[in-house]
Protein backbone atom coordinates (compact mmCIF):
# COMPACT_ATOMS: atom_id res chain seq x y z
CA UNK A 1 0.00 0.00 0.00
CA UNK A 2 1.35 3.34 -1.09
CA UNK A 3 0.43 6.01 1.86
CA UNK A 4 0.65 9.69 0.65
CA UNK A 5 1.19 12.05 3.66
CA UNK A 6 -0.30 15.95 2.92
CA UNK A 7 1.59 18.79 5.24
CA UNK A 8 0.27 21.95 4.90
CA UNK A 9 3.27 24.92 5.37
CA UNK A 10 2.25 28.53 6.21
CA UNK A 11 2.34 30.55 3.30
CA UNK A 12 4.75 33.74 5.27
CA UNK A 13 7.18 30.17 5.39
CA UNK A 14 6.80 29.00 1.91
CA UNK A 15 7.53 33.13 1.14
CA UNK A 16 10.73 33.04 3.30
CA UNK A 17 12.07 30.14 2.43
CA UNK A 18 11.56 30.94 -1.54
CA UNK A 19 13.46 34.38 -0.69
CA UNK A 20 16.18 32.56 0.87
CA UNK A 21 17.12 29.79 -1.80
CA UNK A 22 17.10 32.94 -4.26
CA UNK A 23 19.59 34.39 -2.23
CA UNK A 24 21.56 31.34 -1.50
CA UNK A 25 21.45 30.44 -5.33
CA UNK A 26 22.83 33.68 -5.80
CA UNK A 27 25.72 33.87 -3.92
CA UNK A 28 28.43 32.32 -5.64
CA UNK A 29 31.13 35.01 -5.88
CA UNK A 30 33.51 35.17 -8.76
CA UNK A 31 36.58 34.94 -6.76
CA UNK A 32 39.05 34.25 -8.84
CA UNK A 33 39.63 34.26 -12.88
CA UNK A 34 42.37 32.57 -14.72
CA UNK A 35 43.21 33.56 -18.39
CA UNK A 36 45.31 31.92 -20.77
CA UNK A 37 45.65 33.37 -24.24
CA UNK A 38 48.23 32.53 -27.48
CA UNK A 39 50.48 35.73 -27.02
CA UNK A 40 50.14 38.60 -25.21
CA UNK A 41 52.22 40.48 -27.44
CA UNK A 42 49.52 40.46 -30.30
CA UNK A 43 46.99 43.55 -29.77
CA UNK A 44 43.75 41.09 -30.05
CA UNK A 45 44.75 39.17 -26.99
CA UNK A 46 45.40 42.44 -24.98
CA UNK A 47 41.70 43.43 -25.52
CA UNK A 48 40.64 40.07 -24.42
CA UNK A 49 42.51 40.33 -21.24
CA UNK A 50 40.92 43.88 -20.74
CA UNK A 51 37.16 42.56 -21.83
CA UNK A 52 37.67 40.01 -19.16
CA UNK A 53 38.79 42.06 -16.56
CA UNK A 54 36.46 44.69 -17.10
CA UNK A 55 33.64 41.78 -17.04
CA UNK A 56 34.57 40.03 -14.19
CA UNK A 57 35.27 43.11 -12.01
CA UNK A 58 31.50 43.72 -12.76
CA UNK A 59 30.82 40.99 -10.61
CA UNK A 60 33.19 41.45 -7.98
CA UNK A 61 35.14 44.33 -8.32
CA UNK A 62 37.49 42.33 -5.93
CA UNK A 63 38.02 39.74 -7.88
CA UNK A 64 41.99 38.66 -8.68
CA UNK A 65 42.27 37.96 -12.32
CA UNK A 66 45.63 36.04 -13.21
CA UNK A 67 46.24 36.70 -17.48
CA UNK A 68 48.99 35.06 -19.00
CA UNK A 69 50.62 34.21 -22.16
CA UNK A 70 51.14 30.91 -23.65
CA UNK A 71 53.62 32.18 -26.38
CA UNK A 72 51.41 29.36 -28.17
CA UNK A 73 53.36 26.60 -26.57
CA UNK A 74 51.01 23.47 -25.21
CA UNK A 75 53.21 22.54 -22.30
CA UNK A 76 53.16 25.92 -21.18
CA UNK A 77 49.98 26.42 -21.49
CA UNK A 78 49.50 22.96 -19.81
CA UNK A 79 51.41 24.39 -17.01
CA UNK A 80 49.82 27.91 -16.37
CA UNK A 81 45.78 25.33 -16.50
CA UNK A 82 47.54 23.28 -13.86
CA UNK A 83 48.81 26.69 -11.78
CA UNK A 84 44.96 28.11 -12.34
CA UNK A 85 43.60 24.74 -10.63
CA UNK A 86 45.64 24.77 -7.67
CA UNK A 87 45.52 28.62 -6.84
CA UNK A 88 41.53 27.84 -6.68
CA UNK A 89 40.30 30.18 -9.84
CA UNK A 90 36.53 29.92 -10.15
CA UNK A 91 36.92 30.04 -14.22
CA UNK A 92 39.01 29.75 -16.71
CA UNK A 93 38.94 31.24 -19.74
CA UNK A 94 40.84 29.34 -22.38
CA UNK A 95 42.58 30.95 -25.60
CA UNK A 96 43.85 26.95 -26.48
CA UNK A 97 47.52 27.24 -27.95
CA UNK A 98 46.41 23.70 -29.85
CA UNK A 99 42.59 22.55 -29.77
CA UNK A 100 43.48 18.82 -29.78
CA UNK A 101 46.58 19.16 -27.44
CA UNK A 102 44.77 21.12 -24.53
CA UNK A 103 42.14 18.33 -23.83
CA UNK A 104 43.86 16.85 -21.02
CA UNK A 105 44.22 20.19 -19.31
CA UNK A 106 40.93 21.26 -19.77
CA UNK A 107 39.89 17.23 -18.19
CA UNK A 108 42.35 18.09 -15.46
CA UNK A 109 40.43 21.34 -14.42
CA UNK A 110 36.91 20.14 -14.67
CA UNK A 111 37.63 17.12 -12.92
CA UNK A 112 38.66 19.74 -9.64
CA UNK A 113 35.29 21.33 -10.62
CA UNK A 114 36.71 24.73 -12.22
CA UNK A 115 34.20 26.33 -15.36
CA UNK A 116 36.27 26.39 -18.14
CA UNK A 117 35.02 28.20 -21.17
CA UNK A 118 37.38 28.54 -24.47
CA UNK A 119 37.62 31.87 -26.26
CA UNK A 120 38.72 32.71 -29.90
CA UNK A 121 39.01 29.14 -30.53
CA UNK A 122 38.02 26.05 -30.24
CA UNK A 123 39.17 23.45 -27.06
CA UNK A 124 38.65 19.88 -26.70
CA UNK A 125 38.19 17.49 -23.45
CA UNK A 126 34.58 18.89 -22.50
CA UNK A 127 34.75 23.21 -21.88
CA UNK A 128 31.25 24.13 -20.23
CA UNK A 129 31.07 26.39 -23.49
CA UNK A 130 32.97 28.27 -26.49
CA UNK A 131 33.00 31.85 -27.44
CA UNK A 132 34.45 32.81 -30.55
CA UNK A 133 34.02 35.07 -33.44
CA UNK A 134 32.47 33.19 -37.10
CA UNK A 135 36.17 32.39 -38.34
CA UNK A 136 34.24 30.76 -41.46
CA UNK A 137 32.22 33.60 -42.39
CA UNK A 138 35.86 35.80 -41.92
CA UNK A 139 37.48 33.35 -44.13
CA UNK A 140 34.44 33.31 -46.77
CA UNK A 141 34.46 37.24 -46.62
CA UNK A 142 37.75 37.20 -47.30
CA UNK A 143 37.62 34.64 -49.95
CA UNK A 144 34.44 36.75 -51.62
CA UNK A 145 36.77 40.00 -51.39
CA UNK A 146 40.09 38.66 -53.36
CA UNK A 147 37.77 36.62 -56.26
CA UNK A 148 36.09 40.27 -56.80
CA UNK A 149 39.19 42.22 -56.56
CA UNK A 150 40.83 40.04 -59.01
CA UNK A 151 37.46 38.91 -60.90
CA UNK A 152 37.89 35.13 -60.70
CA UNK A 153 41.13 34.44 -62.08
CA UNK A 154 44.60 35.04 -60.30
CA UNK A 155 47.49 32.92 -57.93
CA UNK A 156 47.32 33.74 -54.60
CA UNK A 157 48.92 31.96 -51.92
CA UNK A 158 47.68 31.47 -48.00
CA UNK A 159 49.31 31.88 -45.23
CA UNK A 160 48.43 29.89 -42.16
CA UNK A 161 48.82 29.52 -38.72
CA UNK A 162 48.74 27.61 -35.71
CA UNK A 163 46.43 24.17 -35.22
CA UNK A 164 43.35 25.95 -33.90
CA UNK A 165 39.92 25.69 -34.80
CA UNK A 166 39.95 29.36 -35.51
CA UNK A 167 42.96 29.57 -38.03
CA UNK A 168 41.42 26.11 -40.02
CA UNK A 169 37.54 27.60 -40.06
CA UNK A 170 39.07 30.94 -41.66
CA UNK A 171 41.14 28.93 -44.56
CA UNK A 172 38.55 26.52 -44.61
CA UNK A 173 35.79 29.49 -45.38
CA UNK A 174 38.44 31.25 -47.79
CA UNK A 175 39.22 27.88 -49.27
CA UNK A 176 35.34 27.09 -49.88
CA UNK A 177 35.30 30.37 -51.50
CA UNK A 178 38.17 29.38 -53.67
CA UNK A 179 36.49 26.21 -55.11
CA UNK A 180 33.52 27.64 -56.47
CA UNK A 181 35.98 29.69 -59.03
CA UNK A 182 38.40 27.09 -60.66
CA UNK A 183 40.34 30.35 -62.16
CA UNK A 184 41.90 30.92 -59.10
CA UNK A 185 45.16 29.33 -58.49
CA UNK A 186 46.09 28.54 -54.92
CA UNK A 187 49.92 28.15 -54.84
CA UNK A 188 50.59 27.43 -51.20
CA UNK A 189 48.32 27.24 -48.10
CA UNK A 190 50.36 24.91 -45.45
CA UNK A 191 52.66 27.71 -44.34
CA UNK A 192 52.49 27.89 -40.51
CA UNK A 193 53.47 31.83 -39.90
CA UNK A 194 52.74 31.45 -35.90
CA UNK A 195 50.50 33.97 -36.45
CA UNK A 196 53.00 36.64 -35.25
CA UNK A 197 54.45 39.60 -37.73
CA UNK A 198 58.01 38.36 -37.84
CA UNK A 199 56.16 35.00 -38.93
CA UNK A 200 54.64 36.29 -41.56
CA UNK A 201 57.77 38.72 -42.76
CA UNK A 202 59.42 35.05 -42.76
CA UNK A 203 56.92 33.20 -44.62
CA UNK A 204 56.39 35.77 -47.23
CA UNK A 205 60.13 36.58 -47.73
CA UNK A 206 59.87 32.75 -48.54
CA UNK A 207 56.79 32.63 -50.99
CA UNK A 208 58.42 35.60 -52.78
CA UNK A 209 61.33 33.61 -53.63
CA UNK A 210 59.60 30.76 -54.69
CA UNK A 211 57.03 32.74 -56.66
CA UNK A 212 57.88 35.45 -59.29
CA UNK A 213 54.36 36.52 -59.48
CA UNK A 214 51.43 36.41 -57.09
CA UNK A 215 47.99 38.88 -57.07
CA UNK A 216 46.36 38.38 -53.83
CA UNK A 217 47.73 37.13 -50.19
CA UNK A 218 45.34 35.30 -47.36
CA UNK A 219 46.87 36.01 -44.18
CA UNK A 220 45.53 34.18 -40.97
CA UNK A 221 45.45 37.14 -38.78
CA UNK A 222 46.17 40.50 -38.67
CA UNK A 223 50.21 40.63 -37.43
CA UNK A 224 50.68 37.76 -39.66
CA UNK A 225 49.10 40.10 -42.83
CA UNK A 226 51.55 43.12 -41.15
CA UNK A 227 54.14 40.75 -41.64
CA UNK A 228 53.36 39.93 -45.30
CA UNK A 229 52.95 43.57 -46.01
CA UNK A 230 56.68 44.32 -44.82
CA UNK A 231 58.04 41.59 -46.50
CA UNK A 232 56.35 42.55 -49.95
CA UNK A 233 57.54 46.26 -49.20
CA UNK A 234 61.34 45.12 -48.68
CA UNK A 235 61.08 42.52 -51.95
CA UNK A 236 60.09 45.69 -53.76
CA UNK A 237 57.14 43.01 -54.71
CA UNK A 238 54.22 45.17 -55.16
CA UNK A 239 52.07 43.04 -57.86
CA UNK A 240 49.69 41.62 -54.89
CA UNK A 241 47.64 42.62 -52.50
CA UNK A 242 46.71 41.44 -48.80
CA UNK A 243 43.45 40.25 -46.68
CA UNK A 244 43.69 39.92 -42.72
CA UNK A 245 41.34 38.58 -39.70
CA UNK A 246 41.19 40.63 -36.87
CA UNK A 247 40.43 44.32 -37.89
CA UNK A 248 43.07 45.81 -35.58
CA UNK A 249 44.54 49.04 -35.14
CA UNK A 250 47.35 48.01 -36.82
CA UNK A 251 45.79 46.72 -39.64
CA UNK A 252 43.31 50.26 -40.24
CA UNK A 253 46.74 52.03 -39.90
CA UNK A 254 48.08 49.86 -42.81
CA UNK A 255 45.51 50.27 -44.95
CA UNK A 256 45.37 53.81 -44.26
CA UNK A 257 48.94 54.26 -46.13
CA UNK A 258 49.09 54.31 -50.10
CA UNK A 259 52.10 52.08 -50.09
CA UNK A 260 50.72 49.51 -48.11
CA UNK A 261 49.64 46.47 -49.96
CA UNK A 262 47.10 45.55 -46.75
CA UNK A 263 43.54 46.14 -48.57
CA UNK A 264 41.07 44.18 -46.00
CA UNK A 265 40.46 42.58 -43.12
CA UNK A 266 37.42 40.59 -41.32
CA UNK A 267 37.20 42.22 -38.37
CA UNK A 268 36.30 40.48 -35.17
CA UNK A 269 35.44 42.27 -31.47
CA UNK A 270 38.13 40.96 -28.89
CA UNK A 271 36.76 42.81 -26.25
CA UNK A 272 32.75 41.59 -26.73
CA UNK A 273 34.37 38.68 -27.16
CA UNK A 274 35.89 38.43 -23.71
CA UNK A 275 33.41 39.85 -22.00
CA UNK A 276 30.54 36.96 -23.41
CA UNK A 277 32.98 34.48 -22.37
CA UNK A 278 33.13 35.93 -18.73
CA UNK A 279 29.25 36.49 -18.55
CA UNK A 280 28.91 33.11 -19.42
CA UNK A 281 31.01 31.76 -17.18
CA UNK A 282 29.23 33.66 -14.36
CA UNK A 283 26.06 32.40 -15.24
CA UNK A 284 27.58 28.85 -14.76
CA UNK A 285 28.59 29.25 -11.67
CA UNK A 286 25.24 30.43 -10.75
CA UNK A 287 23.84 27.28 -12.24
CA UNK A 288 22.55 29.13 -15.74
CA UNK A 289 23.89 26.57 -18.36
CA UNK A 290 23.43 28.49 -21.34
CA UNK A 291 21.11 27.22 -24.28
CA UNK A 292 24.33 26.80 -26.73
CA UNK A 293 27.41 25.69 -25.55
CA UNK A 294 29.37 27.25 -29.32
CA UNK A 295 28.56 31.08 -29.52
CA UNK A 296 29.22 32.38 -32.77
CA UNK A 297 30.21 36.77 -32.88
CA UNK A 298 29.82 37.82 -36.47
CA UNK A 299 32.26 39.61 -38.23
CA UNK A 300 32.64 42.57 -40.56
CA UNK A 301 34.41 43.22 -43.70
CA UNK A 302 36.82 46.50 -43.40
CA UNK A 303 38.13 47.43 -46.48
CA UNK A 304 40.08 50.17 -48.10
CA UNK A 305 36.67 52.02 -49.41
CA UNK A 306 34.67 51.52 -45.73
CA UNK A 307 37.79 51.82 -43.21
CA UNK A 308 37.02 55.59 -42.41
CA UNK A 309 33.48 54.81 -40.82
CA UNK A 310 35.14 51.69 -38.94
CA UNK A 311 34.89 52.80 -35.25
CA UNK A 312 37.61 50.04 -34.43
CA UNK A 313 37.13 47.22 -31.34
CA UNK A 314 34.95 47.80 -29.09
CA UNK A 315 37.25 49.56 -26.49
Amino acid sequence: MRIIQSFKTPLFLIVAMGIAAHALAADKELKSVGLTVGDLGNPFFVQIAHGVAAKSKEYNPAVKITSLSSNYDIKEQARQMKDFVSSGVDLIILGAANSKAVASSVKHAKSRGVIVVAVDVGAEGGVDATVMSDNKQAGEQAGQYIVDKLHGKGQVVIVNGQPVTSVRDRVAGVLSVFKKNPEIKVLSQNQDAGGTTEGGERVMSDLLTSYRHLDAVFAVNDPTAIGCDLAGRKAKRTEFFIVGVDGSPEAVGAMKQKESLFEATSAQDPYLMAQKAVEVGYNILQGKKPEETSILIPVKLITRDNVSAYSGWTR
